[in-house]
């Protein structure tokens, strides 16, 4: 099923004139990765498999090819870039598992490698429908979102004044985290995938597991519902081939849209339609989902990449607020279906998901259909769309306490009485 998709892709995106996930990944095992940290993270997962003598040995061998690699371009003065050598030891120890080992281990190991690929392959795909969302759906819904967006208090335009008050430092720490997110959600899943070597099993549900979902799912709610976001509709974000400025104007972050009569947009065939609903914020939602029983380390990281991301997300100018919103909706729907995957669809489980899904959809038709209404009344409309986000929250906490296996607690043992001594 995932080959079929990727090679559908890869066809739609040689419609397109471009190469697809599958050709830009087997490029990069010759030329310059796009990302080297995330074939680095892909192989650190790929290694929960392994032995800790053997994840030496795949760390050397990928740090030594990408020495070599590295000597290479410095030499014929080619684009700079590590990240090749992870990538070569996880298809060696895809060569490996076939032709060296047997019966459960190979299995084991085939499944660790799987398991780095989908990672980039995912980051792959992503590149893709993004792609494809720019060719196919011309017209944007900008004016829709920012005009309802006008009933949260235009939230991107204030973080987008916060974060340039912040002057360069502020910036650059947003921008890392804005960036590194599949990073730090690696950091989370090996922290849960830590016993798998040892067990010589996976858990039923993790991290991993709901990332790909995210990406799979939410580029088709791109399809549904274009937005460029604050920073290209209503900024500098996006000039034509021509020079033409595609913005609706020039407002951003300094003036708030005036509210008016929404309508669709035309838009260039560059940038992608990829705001409704906010996948990085769905993404750091889950991070701290993820991180909730992890050490205090990994909690006060996974709670730090979230606010953070929010505050990427709207101080760059790349989401409106009710993104973020749709955002957190969108992930714990998912998140409970996985779970109930996991343990049994049950009347909870199919109760939490059908709320959730239900709520999304009236978020994105409130969006494109009451936005004036909204914008109108936001001291009514801006608290119903907060309220909205924390029922789900508030529901999908109550209901995965209740899967939670309890744990009888023990008795407190009783000290027996002194017994007077006998003289």
């Amino acid at each position: 099923m995932t080959l079929g998709f990727l090679v559908a892709l890869e066809i739609a995106a040689r419609h397109y004139g471009l190469p697809g996930p599958m050709t830009n990944q087997a490029r990069e095992v010759i030329f310059a990765p796009k990302s080297g940290p995330l074939l680095y993270a892909s192989m650190a997962l790929m290694m929960v498999v392994l032995t800790w003598r053997q994840r030496f040995v795949a760390a050397g061998v990928a740090v030594g090819i990408d020495v070599v690699f590295f000597l290479v371009r410095w030499a014929v003065d080619a684009k700079m870039m590590f990240g090749n050598g992870a990538l070569w030891v996880i298809l060696g120890c895809a060569v490996i598992a076939v032709t060296r080992r047997t019966g459960r281990e190979r299995v084991l190991l085939l499944k660790g490698v799987g398991l780095g690929l989908l990672l980039v392959a995912g980051r792959k795909t992503g590149d893709t429908w993004l792609l494809i969302t720019s060719k196919t759906r011309p017209a944007v819904l900008d004016q829709y979102v920012a005009t309802a967006d006008h009933a949260l208090g235009n939230p991107s335009w204030l973080a987008g004044r916060i974060v340039k008050a912040t002057g360069p430092i502020g910036a650059h720490v947003l921008d890392y985290v804005y960036i590194q997110l599949a990073v730090a959600a690696v950091v989370v899943a090996l922290y849960q995938l830590r016993h798998v070597a040892a067990e010589r099993r996976f858990p039923g549900h993790h991290l991993v597991r709901t990332f790909l979902v995210i990406g799979l799912l939410g580029p088709g709610i791109y399809m549904i519902f274009p937005v460029v976001g604050p920073i290209f509709a209503y900024g500098t974000g996006a000039f034509g081939t021509g020079g033409e400025h595609w913005a609706v104007a020039d407002l951003w972050p300094n003036t708030p849209p005036p509210i008016s009569t929404p309508q669709q947009m035309l838009y260039d065939g560059i940038t992608p339609r990829n705001c409704m609903p906010s996948l990085h914020t769905a993404w750091a939602t889950a991070i701290f989902i993820h991180s909730r029983k992890a050490p205090r380390v990994l909690r006060f990281a996974g709670t730090f990449w979230l606010i953070a991301t929010l505050g990427a997300t709207l101080g760059f100018g790349y989401h409106y607020g009710a993104d973020l919103i749709a955002g957190v909706v969108f992930t714990l729907t998912i998140e409970a279906a996985l779970r109930s995957v996991d343990r049994g669809w049950d009347r909870s489980g199919i109760q939490l998901v059908a709320y959730g899904a239900t709520v999304f959809t009236a978020l994105l038709v409130s969006y494109r259909y009451l936005s004036m209404e909204m914008a109108a009344r936001p001291w009514i409309c801006g608290p119903l769309l907060i309220l909205a986000m924390i029922s789900v929250i508030y529901g999908y906490i109550r209901t995965t306490k209740r899967w939670e296996p309890q744990t009888a607690k023990a008795a407190p043992t009783r000290r027996p009485k002194a017994q007077p001594e006998l003289i």
